[in-house]
């Protein structure tokens, strides 16, 4: 396992935390929490390692802790499973099927 590196746009405050599709490119999430005292970037890193499937100290944000567009690290993982946690392929990085 290996160190993957992701690019998210956050809404913060928003009615819940969920995927939001795509947003210029990147994956779009919504976080219930508002952009005050890293509560955001807190709800972000939970919701990404329950969705991933590894522990919250495995996801960090190493670019954009203030911004919307963040850089996001995680370790334990690989690029095909983090596609297939946020929808965005298969595990062999195909794209997901149409329905």
């Amino acid at each position: 396992m290996t160190q993957v590196r992701i690019e998210v746009y956050v809404q913060p405050r928003a009615s819940k935390t969920e995927l939001a599709g795509m947003h210029g490119g990147v994956v779009k999430i919504r976080v219930a929490a508002p952009a005050v005292e890293n509560a955001a970037n807190r709800a972000l890193v939970e919701f990404l390692a329950e969705r991933i499937g590894v522990s919250k100290r495995r996801v960090r944000v190493v670019a954009g802790a203030t911004g919307r567009r963040k850089i996001i690290e995680i370790d334990g993982t690989d690029a095909g499973a983090i596609a297939l946690a946020l929808g965005l392929g298969t595990a062999d990085g195909s794209a997901p099927p149409r329905p």
